[in-house]
């Protein structure tokens, strides 16, 4: 059921019935077009470059990690953020940089959003905290409410919020554990579902992830994944008849009895594997032979989720209906938050205090959220996702004409990659080149983050407000990039 509407915020504020419409904060508007001018490059142009990349500000910082922070935790450039708007990011030198990263997919509705600001600010005022397990308040339910409205499934569901995507992995199993009574779990090769040892256990990469931090949790089994640019079965779709994912039988034929398989997990589009995305039919086919073995399906749109692929969530594009869905990053707009959300019958099943946490579902957060979907839902974000996929891969196919170090252009919406080869033939990983171009693109105004197994990959998760004229700029620095790595 969704919840009555709330009066437009700003509305006792004098704005304009625009505004009030869209949600704005007094000011905010303004504020937010004085901070892009601001941060506006020359000939209206994004990037603005003032110093050397990194600049004196960032070294001096980046001394100071070295000596504070472990190494083990990673930075992919050597910049320092002072302040961000839109699409772009300020560096502590006053270096303007067009966003191609989003936070690792966390910023779908923009930096500086104005609605979500002024929501989390309100909440601000009123409290930060109580634990949701100790005195209840209402975001947490609206949020919830939220979530089971617009998630797929014409069924009656529940959700519940933590802080991580790997937490809410990790619950999502435990409720599919506590549902049906089994202890096995089914992930796929490629996968990233977290950090922790359960999600660090489904993760496919070693290193760097997984390198010196085993022994690892029992009853994980791994499948190969539908990337049919590097098929493990050496077939061609659609000839192949998605033979890969009928290798679940043998799984359960060689190594697991899938009466002893509690859920497959499974990225709709792998994420940090590649942006592999499946061919269709792929995931239908294994929530039939899910069904047919009394097996959960769970559907990880940690990354894919809230509009990064044009629908709301990317399982929509292939007809499936996940029994228990995992969502994060873009969910609250860049404040820590996640949600599972599932079949009621199934989030009833563990026993009462089995879920929870000191900080899941924080207020702010939650506040934070529900502006962040109702601007997903009624802002045009996710024609705006559709409209910039389609820019971005003909981009990309016409760089592929012309250099051969694109081996493959794919994605959906404004979830898309190039991966990187060093023979077209061979299809031999090009990492290197691949670190090169994101090299390239950063000193020259871009950031951009690589992905896959062998890190050959390119991939594009700009927030959806960026402008035709941030877009065209930044792919024109990619294209560069691959041109000299080349």
């Amino acid at each position: 059921m969704t919840p009555p509407a709330a009066p437009p915020r700003g509305a006792e504020k004098g704005l304009s019935k625009e505004r009030q419409a869209r949600g704005a904060a007094p000011m905010e508007g303004e504020e937010a077009v004085v901070a892009m001018k601001e941060m506006a490059g020359t000939a209206g142009k994004a990037v603005l470059l003032k110093t050397e990349i990194p600049g004196p500000k960032s070294r001096a910082l980046m001394e100071r990690r070295q000596k504070a922070v472990p190494r083990g935790v990673f930075n992919v450039t050597p910049i320092f953020a002072a302040r961000a708007q839109g699409s772009r990011i300020e560096d502590v030198d006053g270096n303007v940089y067009i966003d191609f990263a989003g936070g690792i997919g966390v910023m779908n509705v923009g930096h500086g959003q104005p609605a979500v600001i002024e929501a989390a600010r309100e909440q601000l005022g009123r409290f930060t905290h109580t634990c949701f397990s100790v005195a209840m308040y209402e975001p947490y339910i609206a949020l919830a409410e939220a979530l089971n409205r617009v998630t797929p499934g014409a069924f009656a569901k529940k959700s519940m919020f933590f802080n991580s995507g790997a937490e809410a992995v990790e619950n999502a199993i435990k409720v599919a554990r506590a549902a049906t009574g089994r202890p096995a779990v089914i992930c796929f090769e490629d996968a990233f579902h977290g950090r922790t040892l359960l999600t660090l256990t489904l993760t496919s990469k070693i290193v760097p992830y997984k390198k010196d931090f085993g022994p690892f949790a029992p009853e994980i089994y791994r499948v190969p994944y539908a990337y049919c640019y590097r098929c493990s079965y050496n077939l061609k779709y659609p000839e192949c008849n998605i033979a890969c994912a009928d290798a679940l039988h043998d799984v359960f034929k060689r190594y697991v009895d899938p009466s002893r398989v509690a859920a497959l997990v499974v990225e709709p589009i792998l994420g940090e594997g590649g942006f592999v995305t499946p061919p269709e039919g792929y995931l239908r086919r294994l929530h039939e032979i899910c069904r047919q073995e009394g097996i959960l399906l769970i559907a990880d749109e940690v990354q894919t989720g809230f509009g990064r692929t044009g629908r709301m969530f990317a399982c929509e594009h292939y007809g499936v209906e996940p029994d228990l869905l995992v969502s994060a990053k873009s969910l609250a707009a860049g404040l820590p938050l996640s949600a599972v959300t599932g079949r009621a019958e199934l989030m009833d099943q563990p026993i009462a205090g089995g879920l929870g946490g000191t900080y899941a579902g924080n207020p702010v957060a939650c506040a934070a959220a529900l502006e962040a979907v109702r601007l997903l839902e009624s802002d045009g974000l996710l024609d705006r996702a559709r409209r910039i996929g389609e820019e971005t891969r003909r981009r990309f196919r016409a760089m592929a004409e012309k250099h051969r170090l694109i081996g493959e252009v794919r994605g959906i919406g404004a979830m898309n990659a190039l991966e990187l080869v060093k023979d077209r033939a061979t299809r031999e990983p090009a990492k290197d080149e691949a670190g090169a171009v994101s090299k390239y693109c950063f000193e020259h105004g871009l950031l951009t983050i690589t992905a896959g197994t062998h890190g050959n990959i390119l991939r594009t998760l700009m927030p959806l407000t960026i402008t035709d004229e941030e877009l065209a700029e930044g792919l024109g620095i990619l294209e560069q990039g691959i041109a000299s790595a080349c």
